[in-house]
């Protein structure tokens, strides 16, 4: 089979509650009104999100010997993402992370590290670049990558394949990572947190424009409700957020990023496609788990033309 996307890296099983306005007192109890389960993960939850939008996407990651890996493989395969490398490690358990999300949309959470951060680059996911179009790296500072994610980006870019990377969060183990990867990626895209933190400076611009002098080929800065910031060699491109009431803001970075791919993919050019990755998101915001209210490529167009955006503040 050919891959449109491989996505490797992080891959949990999110357990998400809504609302949750406190915890109960001692044995108490409250009656909520959604529990959703879903894969996500700056590498599960793209997967998940661009097979939704139409590419034929494959998950190179690792669960554990347990019911949540068993869950995880199950809804993947329901959704026709790929899982032939999805491994199974039996000394970890599947990475899962449990999300009480408040009314206002704060999203605190619980998570247990599991088998994806331990996860080899093997041999298999090696060969799968003979039949992809684009790899999306999500686990940079992972101890299981053992160094070769930059030999697998070198390799992907040599064969003309599409490099992306997103990070999990800005520890300094992901920060000399970057120090390897950078060169061998296309387009980078953290979050505005993560510039600050990472490439210390408020400025998007600014920051994108230090990433891209360790090597990255451009960047794409997720900023929240301010929308999405493109920093290309030559220009840069703003898309201001659409005007929504966000219920579940968990999985927006990760659909984002898989939304802009699918865009590239399908065709459009740099300033749709962002507009497309931002009204990806949105989407998703709009309910709970990794999926929200996405539907398909086709409604996505429709929301984006459709769903006012905020006023430029930039």
């Amino acid at each position: 089979m050919q891959f449109d996307l491989l996505a490797i890296g992080l891959t949990t099983i999110d357990i998400t509650v809504h609302p949750v306005v406190s915890l109960p007192e001692g044995e108490a109890g409250q009656i909520v009104e959604k529990i959703v389960l879903s894969p996500a993960g700056t590498a599960g939850g793209t997967a998940l999100v661009a097979q939704k939008l139409g590419l034929r996407t494959a998950i190179a990651s690792a669960v554990g010997d347990d019911p949540q890996g068993e869950l995880i493989r199950s809804m993947f395969d329901g959704a026709g993402v790929d899982t032939s490398l999805l491994g199974v490690d039996p000394a970890w358990p599947t990475s899962t992370t449990v999300l009480p999300i408040r009314p206002n949309g704060d999203r605190p959470n619980w998570h247990m590290m599991g088998a994806s951060v331990f996860a080899p680059v093997t041999n298999a996911v090696f060969a799968a670049l003979a039949r992809t179009a684009a790899v999306h790296w999500g686990g940079a500072g992972f101890p299981g990558a053992a160094g070769k994610g930059a030999d697998l980006l070198r390799e992907a870019q040599a064969r003309g394949i599409f490099t992306s990377c997103d990070l999990i969060a800005p520890s300094d183990a992901a920060q000399a990572d970057l120090e390897t990867l950078l060169p061998h990626i296309d387009l980078f895209m953290p979050s505005l947190a993560e510039v600050r933190a990472l490439a210390g400076t408020d400025d998007p611009v600014e920051g994108a424009r230090r990433f891209m002098a360790r090597g990255a080929g451009s960047c794409l800065i997720k900023m929240g409700g301010e929308g999405a910031l493109l920093i290309l060699p030559d220009r840069q491109i703003h898309v201001p957020a659409h005007r929504i009431d966000p219920v579940d803001t968990t999985s927006c970075g990760d659909s984002l990023c898989a939304g802009y791919i699918a865009g590239r993919t399908r065709g459009l050019d740099h300033a749709d496609a962002l507009r497309f990755g931002v009204a990806t998101a949105a989407q998703v915001a709009l309910d709970v788990g990794t999926l929200g209210k996405l539907e398909s490529y086709a409604a996505t167009l429709a929301f984006m033309r459709d769903t006012p955006v905020k006023e430029e503040s930039r």
